[in-house]
């Protein structure tokens, strides 16, 4: 019933690597089950050189099979299983990756060894291996724990844990039930010793650290202790065993079963048939746990990877293209603000300057017609001055005009520079100009009419002058005994209508220059509300122009925007239920990972899950 339940477990893990389309992972699933299958327990023999390996396989089996000595006696692993009689043989294969355990491949080339050559099979100098392809050592010994189901696997020793797959195969092993690691009792663990425990753990489920030559070091005990608080600070969980092949081997050679117990081997041994018949139970349960562990995490490392990378993903694609277009949309809203706000202040102040160009541009001439005028007479200086009036007047309008022509272009390209991001040609096809004969759209100025100081007006007033002064000198003589009129009398008289003459003169004349000047006053009056008006409907003319222009450019590019942001929001949308699909199942297939890696957890009764359930989901 038990082998039914982690049998059934690894197979769903076998499915479902099936159907994640994992074929490595499924093979790796598949050799996991023909090897828990499997009744022979597969025992491991890894550590250091120098450390007793050898010795301590030669112990377990009470037989010399592997070699020993100062040397590097062990270079090909070497397998060590049941046999009806002693045998020996080198197996050789070119295309193998050294198995070390299992049987051999139909490709595989046997060489048979003598007995008395097995340690030169041992240390590769045996047969046809000469490092050719991937080779190995079985040795067959008639021993009743060997028939039992015990095989064991001695290997190079290395001491570094990324030189395991030099004298130990990564399909070693995997292939492997139980893992020895030796360590002598001359020394405490190495840190490259606890590396390689590290090592081994993660990938392994039953790993002993067995601590040899126990004979040689009186305080091995203390050695013992400090060596399992090493292995409980490392985390590593491994028992650790105490033994002395040396005690052993003479203990069976004189079969003295007190120094056997002292050697340690019986619980070591007591281990081993545990294991043995724990295989298709608590041990199977517990390789299908790690099992488990091992491949339903490289099935779930790629599905978080890319649950991740959606997450990642989430602002950026089709949803970053319309956060863009929103942006857009945003910022053209905000660039028709400106820009029109721009036109109307721009145009206010055009209007307001022309306005204030054109006043200074005619007060000057007033006062230039008010300084030509206080001493100019109209009947004689009117035709010269009308030309200069003319002239002036169309000089001022002209450079008005000009002025706004100036402003106007300024003002478009200063609304123009709102949409310099969308491109630069913005400007409006057209420009205002300055229109030929400007000179024909003044007011024509009418000459004034003035009072000219005629012949008889001038008699007039002479003899009106002269009788005052006849009269008032005359009146004064007759006083003196002369008579009225007299030399005296006539003098005055004459000297009176010549003074009445030449006022009356100047009176006219001042009163002919204030009517040119109230004239000129009111044409250039009438001339300033005609520029003003044509700057004004001009200015007004420019503004609506442009405004059109630039109404018709914002509507284009808002009719472009809109339909990329409607384009964007329909790949957005399409995205995030694409993605939003993909999560969901994502989350079913990590959710189902997690399920099948909690019941493999299960199986392994009072063996705490090695990774937490969290680094699945």
């Amino acid at each position: 019933m038990v082998a039914g339940i982690w049998l059934d477990v690894l197979d769903e893990i076998g499915r479902t690597c099936q159907a994640y389309g994992r074929g490595d992972l499924l093979q790796t699933v598949r050799r996991k089950r023909v090897q828990l299958l499997d009744p022979t327990l597969r025992v491991l023999v890894v550590g250091e050189p120098k450390q007793g390996k050898s010795q301590l396989v030669n112990a377990i089996v009470n037989a010399p099979v592997c070699p020993v000595g100062d040397g590097a006696t062990t270079v090909l692993p070497t397998v060590v299983g049941y046999a009806e009689a002693p045998v020996a043989t080198v197996v050789e294969d070119p295309a193998a990756v050294r198995p070390a355990v299992g049987p051999a491949p139909a490709s595989a080339e046997r060489t048979p060894v003598p007995l008395d050559r097995i340690a030169a099979g041992v240390a590769g100098t045996f047969g046809r291996h000469a490092g050719g392809g991937p080779a190995y050592v079985e040795i067959g010994l008639p021993r009743d724990l060997l028939k039992a189901g015990l095989v064991l696997v001695d290997t190079p020793g290395t001491d570094e844990v990324t030189a395991i797959g030099a004298g130990v195969p990564a399909a070693a092993l995997a292939r492997a039930d139980t893992v020895l690691l030796v360590s002598d009792s001359t020394r405490e663990l190495s840190v490259a010793e606890l590396n390689m425990l590290l090592h081994v753990t993660r990938s392994h489920p039953n790993v002993v650290v067995v601590q040899t030559r126990t004979d040689l070091v009186p305080d091995w005990r203390a050695v013992a202790e400090r060596n399992r608080k090493h292995l409980a600070e490392a985390g590593v969980p491994a028992p650790l065993i105490p033994v002395s092949a040396a005690l052993r081997l003479r203990a069976a050679a004189t079969d003295d079963r007190t120094l056997n117990a002292e050697s340690g081997f019986p619980a070591l041994i007591a281990r081993l048939r545990r294991d043995l018949a724990g295989k298709p139970d608590s041990l199977a349960r517990a390789a299908v746990g790690l099992t488990a562990r091992t491949v339903l995490e490289q099935l779930a490392a790629p599905l978080r990877a890319e649950l991740e990378s959606r997450e990642a993903e989430k602002d950026s694609g089709p949803i970053s293209r319309l956060h863009a277009a929103q942006r857009e949309v945003d910022e053209l809203r905000r660039c028709s603000t400106r820009w029109q706000n721009t036109l109307a202040d721009e145009m206010t102040d055009l209007i307001s300057d022309l306005e204030y160009d054109l006043r200074d541009r005619t007060r000057e001439i007033l006062r230039t017609v008010d300084e030509a005028f206080d001493s100019a007479d109209p009947l004689t200086a009117w035709d010269t001055f009308q030309e200069w009036l003319d002239r002036s007047l169309v000089e001022a309008a002209e450079a008005n005009r000009e002025w706004l022509v100036q402003r106007c272009d300024w003002v478009a390209r200063r609304v123009a520079s709102h949409f310099a991001r969308y491109g630069h040609d913005v400007l409006p096809p057209w420009s205002a100009v300055v229109p030929e004969h400007l000179a024909d759209w003044l007011p024509e100025m009418e000459r004034p009419r003035v009072d000219r100081f005629t012949a008889t007006q001038k008699v007039m007033t002479g003899m009106k002058g002269s009788y005052g002064g006849l009269l008032m000198f005359g009146l004064a003589l007759t006083l003196a005994g002369m008579p009225m009129i007299n030399p005296v009398s006539i003098g005055a008289g004459a000297l009176f209508g010549g003074k009445s003459i030449h006022d009356e003169s100047r009176q006219l004349l001042r009163r002919r220059q204030s009517t040119v000047k109230a004239a000129v006053q009111r044409h250039v009056d009438d001339f300033f509300v005609r520029a003003t008006r044509d700057r004004r409907d001009t200015a007004r003319q420019v503004q609506r122009m442009l405004r059109d222009h630039f109404a018709v450019l914002t509507e284009e590019l808002q009719e472009g925007i809109i339909r990329s942001l409607r384009s964007a929001k329909a790949a957005a949308d399409t995205d995030a239920a694409a993605r939003d699909q993909r999560q969901r199942e994502i989350r079913l297939k990590m959710t189902r990972l997690a399920a099948l890696y909690e019941q493999a957890q299960q199986l392994a009764v009072g063996r705490p899950a090695s990774v937490p359930l969290e680094r699945l989901t």
